[in-house]
């Protein structure tokens, strides 16, 4: 199979004042950390020496040499880590922390945003001096009673990534592959009694009411944004989660491409999240268990929503399409039918792909949790359990739903086509009919016009031709709708012999004092006796 390069760069959509960005063909093979050549080029003869970066300088502007080895400057370059951070130089990091409050009715307690009261609602990281407050404020021991901290940054910048790669000590498979739109899942470092980092970069799908769309292309184009006709669109949205579980302190960081686009922002998320709180479900999840996984869930159940919202939105299309098809005679239709359906295979991957995130969370269990005690440690095991379930169930109910729709647009696909056949075959029927005419006349002119004694003796006249002719299209039409098994005059359960006699139907039929005898005798309609 012959292949040719793609590029993986997205490209720029304007939408008035926004810029959104169209997703990229995702490259699975460089989103697996235990690939032992990450964005290598195999064709390419490596030179690199990789006793050089065991010497390099341990601090943070040298990520990701300073704690991958392997990371040297051509897998770097090839991954574009850097070049597709943000351009505008300036990140936001918006905090929000969940402790292990006593008084469980103080939603205020438990999840928290710190210095909230000094308007201090995110940290923006722009100049050389932020990024030294914000090297430091990572560094700073965390006060008392803090289960998770969580990070949603905005506009992911070089430094940034940097900063947050050393701090964490985060594998760059999350950073590339959340910058390449790679849906991806994996568990490192797993210490026995201690923690582990666990990354999930995936693809959901996200509606937002828009009136102006991207040029349409020749091509189908799966991954670019979708109008579903009442002044909505259906687009490609990220959700990159890193998590890092300690039996001390955890960090969960959020990573959001576009802030000031149509997708989900960092602080949009955060205050989303910071509900979670005033949930009396949640607060009873987070008061039986201290596992920390738990607000993972709770990022996992933001993108269920969008999914669900997603679907609802193409169910009404799909239903104004059928309307469409069931009332206009238009090919063009099946255009429109066939787009949807290419999107609803993707969203069928991507579902898989959601669902397998899900299950990845069941199976990895929490390793600082090993540490607690075997009851503490089994019913958080069973919590985990149901609330995995929970959403796998609604997982399931998202993928039929997704196989109603296509096993509807199939059929409406069906339908088209039927009814273009059909009028193709009306149109060839009239053909036929129309033939009908022209046939015995043109038969009896090649008869009239024979070098043949018995036939050209001189007496033919255009009176005898067009008697002929006049006399043969009679027969020819009374020979063909005999043989119709259904039309006009009779219905498909009539007998030869009842076709046969059709004229005098059609007679009774015509004649408004025949039929108003055979009526006024038989009490019965017309229609029923002449079929």
């Amino acid at each position: 199979m012959k292949h040719t390069k793609h590029p993986n760069a997205p490209q720029d959509i304007k939408k008035g004042t926004v810029s959104l960005r169209v997703v990229p063909d995702p490259i699975y093979r460089h989103a697996a950390p235990s690939g032992p050549w990450p964005w290598m080029n195999l064709d390419v003869e490596s030179e690199s020496d990789l006793t050089d970066t065991a010497v390099m300088d341990k601090s943070w502007p040298n990520y990701p040499q300073n704690k991958f080895r392997n990371w040297t400057a051509d897998p770097v370059q090839r991954s574009k880590m850097f070049e597709k951070c943000s351009k505008d130089q300036s990140s936001t990091i918006y905090w929000m922390y969940v402790c292990d409050s006593e008084d469980v009715t103080d939603v205020a307690k438990r999840f928290t945003i710190p210095d909230m009261e000094k308007g201090n609602l995110g940290t923006t990281v722009r100049t050389a001096e932020d990024q030294d407050n914000f090297w430091e404020t990572l560094g700073k021991d965390r006060p008392e009673g803090i289960r998770v901290r969580s990070l949603f940054v905005d506009d992911l910048t070089s430094p940034v990534l940097r900063m947050l790669g050393t701090r964490y000590n985060i594998e760059p498979f999350f950073f590339t592959s959340s910058l390449n739109w790679i849906p991806s899942r994996y568990q490192e470092a797993p210490r026995h009694r201690e923690g582990d980092h666990k990354s999930k970069p995936s693809i959901l799908s996200r509606m937002a009411h828009s009136s102006d769309l991207p040029p349409a292309d020749t091509l189908i184009d799966i991954q670019a944004p979708f109008s579903t006709g009442d002044g909505r669109m259906l687009f490609i949205d990220l959700l990159a989660i890193h998590m890092v579980r300690h039996v001390k302190e955890s960090t969960i960081i959020s990573y959001h491409p576009e802030s000031t686009g149509l997708r989900t922002s960092g602080k949009h998320l955060r205050s989303l999240i910071q509900l979670v709180g005033k949930s009396v479900y949640w607060q009873k999840i987070f008061d039986k268990s201290k596992d920390p996984t738990f607000l993972f869930l709770a990022f996992l159940w933001y993108a269920l929503y969008e999914w669900d919202e997603s679907l609802d939105s193409l169910y009404r299309y799909v239903s104004e399409l059928e309307l469409q098809v069931l009332h206009l005679d238009n090919i063009a239709l099946t255009h429109d039918l066939h787009v949807l359906e290419a999107r609803l295979l993707h969203y069928q991957s991507l579902l898989h792909g959601f669902e397998v995130s899900v299950k990845f969370i069941e199976t990895n269990l929490n390793p600082a949790m090993e540490g607690a005690t075997a009851e503490e440690r089994m019913e958080s095991d069973a919590l985990m359990k149901k609330e995995c379930d929970n959403l796998l169930s609604e997982i399931d109910r998202l993928e039929r739903r997704r196989m109603m729709l296509s096993s509807r647009l199939k059929n409406a696909m069906e339908l088209a086509f039927a009814i273009v056949n059909t009028e193709d075959s009306r149109r060839m029927q009239r053909f036929t009919y129309l033939t009908i005419v022209f046939i015995p006349a043109s038969f009896i002119a090649s008869v009239f016009g024979m070098n043949v004694i018995e036939i050209d003796n001189g007496t033919q006249t255009l009176a005898h031709y067009a008697m002929a002719t006049v006399v043969l299209t009679l027969l020819t039409i009374y020979i063909v709708i005999m043989l119709q098994k259904q039309n006009i005059v009779h219905r498909r359960e009539a007998t030869l012999l009842q076709r046969a006699v059709w004229p005098i139907h059609l007679l009774w039929w015509i004649i408004p004092p025949l039929q108003h005898v055979w009526v006024s005798q038989y009490k019965k309609s017309p229609a029923d006796d002449i079929a």
